[in-house]
């Protein structure tokens, strides 16, 4: 397994938190969905900082591979490439005890 952390400062764009938000209810969201060899993507942002990303984690490196040479349309909106994406080798996962029955269509951008 892989696992790939993607952040955008996005000081230096037109797009805000709150307007990405839109792209992942109208399009990010049900097209990751799709995605082949993804096991889980989580959208992250931070306000104080103005940061916005994902966590992403693969059935594979060879899977992430393929998805990171995919148009990124989330960098298209912003204007740039993110400003820090890392790569990591999966050592151990772990499901704790838990009462939602999806993890899928949960966030701030999808229950408002």
């Amino acid at each position: 397994m892989r696992a790939v952390v993607v952040w955008w400062d996005l000081k230096d764009s037109a797009q805000t938190i709150d307007s990405l938000r839109g792209f992942l209810r109208d399009e990010a969201v049900d097209r990751f969905g799709r995605l082949a060899g993804l096991r889980l993507k989580f959208w992250i942002s931070d306000r104080e900082t103005d940061r916005w990303g994902a966590v992403l984690l693969w059935e594979s490196a060879e899977s992430a591979a393929l998805a990171a040479a995919l148009p990124n349309r989330a960098a298209e909106l912003i204007g740039y490439p993110p400003t820090e994406r890392s790569s990591f080798d999966v050592e151990a996962t772990a499901e704790g005890v838990f009462s939602l029955d999806r993890l899928a269509g949960r966030g701030l951008a999808l229950e408002n």
